[in-house]
């Protein structure tokens, strides 16, 4: 364990950062390659990783970002690719990553948190971090309760167009929150990962100018995010895009109003939410926007 070394913030070392690209594919079937290319890697998101023989062994990375709760704006810092090599598991090489990224930030920021999946939930428990019940919201349309009638020209975006490129970037930095009661700003290096999971699902309203990801199963729409300049309407946002087989809206953030009210359920979502001890309860029901899962 001794000769194992600890690195960080290697983003322009290629050989470290090969590496590292190379354990996440194997480990999740992520591939951070493309992100990397479209120059999405920025000082916000850094790697802490232990290194043996100018191998990336195991990994806790950290996303630097501005929450929004309540109106509120916190300072937070979201830890993610949280991995070991299956050849070195069993050495507590990732608890050893944790602890060492929240000695280094506990202190200097509002909060620090994380999304789990089902195999590590008595993990991040032992460090200080507490589940945090999270819901998800729905709306049950009403025949004819939007029109048909759009306002906005609507075109696909596509990541390998550099204008369209540079559109994404430029309003993923500009953006305002989706929800002054649960929303996220200064995570574009996020945003562009998930412009590459959506990419068949990211759309440009024109006259609007704002960037609207959503996708279409059978009689539901799934609404991923509104990426804008301006405070959205939800209500402009879903007369744009609603057609009238779509009889049922899953919003994957939180719903700041809308004219019709819509359902809370407990979310039953495979992420689970963590906060460590510094967090300060929210009374009010929310979701963390999915596009700023790390």
């Amino acid at each position: 364990m001794s000769h194992y070394k600890l690195i960080s913030n290697y983003k322009h070392i290629d050989a470290y950062k090969n590496s590292f690209i190379e354990l996440a594919k194997n480990v999740f079937g992520i591939d951070f390659e493309e992100w990397d290319q479209n120059g999405a890697w920025n000082n916000d998101y850094i790697c802490y990783s232990f290194l043996d023989n100018n191998k990336i062994i195991a990994n806790a990375s950290i996303n630097k970002m501005k929450i929004v709760l309540d109106g509120k704006e916190y300072q937070a810092i979201q830890i993610g690719t949280v991995m070991t090599h299956p050849d070195y598991r069993k050495q507590g090489l990732a608890a050893k990553l944790i602890k060492h990224i929240l000695d280094e930030y506990e202190e200097s920021f509002d909060f620090i948190y994380l999304f789990a999946n089902d195999t590590v939930l008595d993990f991040y428990p032992k460090f200080g971090f507490k589940r945090i019940k999270e819901n998800c919201y729905f709306l049950n349309l009403a025949e004819n309760q939007y029109s048909n009638d759009r306002k906005s020209t609507i075109r696909a975006l596509k990541l390998d167009e550099q204008e369209d490129r540079e559109l994404l970037k430029k309003l993923a930095k500009e953006r305002l929150p989706i929800s002054t009661t649960c929303g996220v700003v200064d995570n574009e290096h996020l945003l562009m990962f998930y412009f590459i999971v959506f990419k068949e699902q990211t759309f440009y309203l024109e006259e609007e100018d704002l960037i609207v990801m959503y996708e279409v199963e059978g009689e539901d729409l799934h609404l991923y995010d509104v990426i804008s300049q301006n405070r959205i309407n939800l209500d402009d946002i879903l007369s744009n895009i609603l057609t009238s087989q779509i009889k049922k809206v899953h919003f994957h953030f939180t719903p700041d109003s809308i004219a019709t009210s819509f359902d809370i359920q407990p979310s039953l979502s495979n992420d689970a939410l963590f906060v460590n001890q510094s967090w300060k309860d929210i009374k009010r029901d929310f979701v963390f926007p999915l596009t700023s899962h790390a």
